[in-house]
């Protein structure tokens, strides 16, 4: 299977530069159009701030309920649906009409800037700002809000290291560029017009990594529960989620077959964390089959040897307990005697190659099983129970070798793929945020081809 690159149509016309740029006297920004201005942010937009609790909202047009979540980085979209009701527990709210700009202080960096286009509420983590009649059009600041020259001028300003938040006296004092109305609304429709081709382009490459993800869990299945010769004879296994498999494999749960499973260090971990010792890894460091040595944390000897139960050794299988599901990993030789954190851990075992319980977690039966024992989840939630009583299918260790090496190159092919389409969504995005911050900057002129 191969990925499409993106199509040419989705390019825009061929941008020229304005005829003639003045200095703005602003250093992110340049130069800009000698007829363009530049103001504070507050001299252009409101921020309103009137406050209200939700059972008071409950009047307003469309009822209309935005919080942090429900909007997505440095696009402008909604993330659900925006006839859902605000929960009602008394929380307080804010008060937003069509036409107004809301900006996500909360961690500004996330770009989450929207343009609502009905009335509703919001929660306190949004500025509501609101354009003042005669100087500036909401699809204009919105965008020019969500450039990144603002977003990284806003988030170097914030305060706090968890949970960094941006404040209106700051962004109200940053210095804006102002086009004439007229082109505002230009250069609007452009980036409208143009940034929904490369959505639209987006789209269709995820598309295309939910297919390729859907056949690599297939070949998985396919391998890991019939074997790799079609023509084996075959037996019902007894288990619904298993259906028939070779007549000469035997079923067991994998605690059988394993030398056990345990978890991680879980409760307050931090306060062992050292500068320099013993390797730890986390959630974030198991990826794609693979262990990232990036951002690891390390704990004390004596802290490593009070969580010896936690230990990792090479050829265990480490298992990311809440998330995507099947997302597993083999213990490299170099994190021999590691140990890890909130992570589940399959002992290595004599009986079950390690490789072929990382590619049996990332089948369609086991993530079945997994999610039926997680009642109401929408993905996999795997606990040291779930994880025992897995029912595995017990292969002969020759089998499993040969099934491993097959899925190796099986899905070393497919996440090639998988990487270079991902990739092409990284260039789109990249090329939608450049494209964006140079029209509402000024540094292309799109009034000839925005109609």
């Amino acid at each position: 299977m191969t990925h499409s690159a993106p199509s040419p149509s989705a390019k825009p016309p061929r941008l020229q530069p304005y005829p003639e740029y003045k200095d703005s006297g602003v250093e992110w920004l340049g130069e800009i159009p000698t007829h363009w201005e530049v103001e504070r942010l507050k001299s252009c937009m409101d921020n309103i701030v009137e406050q209200t609790n939700v059972e008071a909202s409950e009047g307003c047009d469309g009822h209309l309920y935005i919080a942090m979540e429900h909007v997505a980085s440095w696009t402008g979209r909604l993330n659900v649906a925006s006839a859902s009701r605000p929960p009602t527990n008394g929380q307080v709210v804010k008060g937003f009409r069509t036409g107004d700009v809301l900006f996500g202080k909360l961690r500004p960096y996330l770009a989450k800037v929207l343009k609502p286009d009905s009335n509703g509420v919001c929660v306190g983590e949004f500025l509501v700002l609101r354009p003042r009649r005669g100087s500036v059009r909401a699809g204009y600041m919105e965008k020019l809000l969500r450039s990144k020259s603002i977003i990284d001028a806003v988030d170097s300003a914030t305060y706090g290291t968890k949970m960094p938040r941006a404040e209106w006296q700051f962004l109200g004092g940053l210095a804006v560029v102002r086009p004439p109305l007229y082109e505002q609304r230009a250069i609007a429709d452009f980036l409208d017009r143009e940034t929904a081709k490369i959505d639209a382009l987006v789209a269709k490459q995820e598309q295309l990594i939910d297919l390729l993800q859907e056949k690599r869990t297939g070949l998985i299945t396919c391998a890991v529960t019939r074997g790799l010769d079609p023509d084996v004879p075959i037996k019902d296994s007894g288990v619904g989620w298993l259906g028939d498999i070779p007549a000469h494999w035997e079923v067991k749960k994998l605690k059988h077959l394993t030398r056990g499973t345990t978890v991680g260090i879980v409760v307050t971990p931090s306060k062992y964390y050292v500068d320099e010792g013993v390797p730890c890894l986390r959630s974030l460091n198991v990826s794609g089959g693979a262990i990232d040595m990036e951002n690891l944390v390390f704990i004390s000897d004596s802290a490593n040897e009070l969580h010896r139960k936690s230990r990792i050794f090479s050829g265990d299988v480490v298992v990311v307990r809440t998330g995507q599901a099947g997302t597993a990993a083999v213990v490299p030789n170099e994190l021999d005697g590691a140990n890890c954190i909130d992570l589940l851990i399959v002992r290595r075992s004599e009986q079950m190659l390690s490789q072929f319980v990382y590619y049996y977690l990332n089948s369609g039966t086991a993530i079945s099983q997994a999610r039926e024992q997680s009642v109401g989840a929408i993905q996999a939630h795997y606990n040291t129970s779930t994880l025992a009583q897995l029912v595995v299918p017990k292969i002969p260790l020759d089998e499993q070798t040969r099934i491993v090496a097959y899925l190796d190159k099986a899905t070393r092919d497919i996440d090639h793929i998988v990487s270079s389409v991902r990739r092409t969504i990284g260039f789109l995005k990249e090329f939608r945020t450049a494209l964006i911050s140079s029209a509402v900057t000024g540094k292309i002129d799109v009034r000839g081809v925005a109609a």
